[in-house]
């Protein structure tokens, strides 16, 4: 599903997720009209503008999955700002790009967003980030009282954190695929999460690099 206000972009858009061999169950310009028809358009994917003539990409993502859990919205936006980010990480969004992105890479991350991987324009996955960073060093958020992680299992977070795919972290640590994903799965399992999605929202919420212990992660993924 498509939610953007301005026809020519939301056609353009749609176009090159049907030439890509997606199905597009929906093309809409109102945030509104796609929560009326979530239930019975069932897409996997909602790919939301941010600003919408009636409401926010932010209040789409919670409506879609309040409607229906298993979709994944990508947040499709002109705007970079911090706060429009966080704003849609915190509401659930699995992943936010620029419009700026070429078309390979906006159908990249409509693959990975659908495949279950939190997706980020690189320079925007240094403010999610961030404020990780910033909400992990604040005694207000609590850190203290989360599950413990080990320190691979923190190192792992923080990389998913970042939008990074299961190979590309991989790669990073030298690990097997099968490893990095048991790392999450247990994570996961600790922290009573379900999917990588929550895993990033978490993050930012309660700062868990503070939680898990800092000495001997030695990378930096920012």
């Amino acid at each position: 599903m498509v939610v953007d206000d301005h026809p020519m972009w939301r056609d353009a858009v749609a176009r090159d997720l049907a030439d890509a061999g997606f199905e597009v169950v929906a093309a809409l310009g109102e945030g509104a009209s796609a929560l009326r028809v979530i239930g019975a358009a069932q897409p996997d994917v909602v790919v939301a503008d941010l600003r919408l003539p009636d409401i926010s990409g932010v209040e789409v993502t919670r409506g879609v999955l309040a409607a229906r859990p298993a979709a994944r919205v990508l947040i499709l936006s002109a705007s970079g700002e911090q706060q429009d980010v966080l704003d849609a990480v915190k509401a659930g969004a699995a992943g936010y790009i620029l419009k700026s992105a070429s078309r390979a890479e906006f159908l990249d991350a409509v693959r990975r967003t659908a495949a279950g991987d939190a997706v980020f324009t690189p320079g925007l996955a240094g403010l999610v980030l961030g404020e990780f960073r910033r909400l992990a060093a604040s005694p207000a958020t609590g850190g203290q009282h989360a599950p413990q992680l080990t320190d691979r299992e923190a190192e792992v977070l923080r990389m998913v954190a970042t939008g990074l795919s299961y190979k590309q972290i991989a790669e990073r640590l030298v690990l097997s695929h099968r490893t990095v994903q048991n790392h999450v799965q247990n994570t996961l399992t600790k922290l009573h999460l379900h999917n990588r999605v929550e895993l990033v929202r978490y993050a930012i919420e309660h700062g868990l690099d503070s939680a898990a212990g800092q000495p001997g992660s030695g990378h930096d993924v920012g």
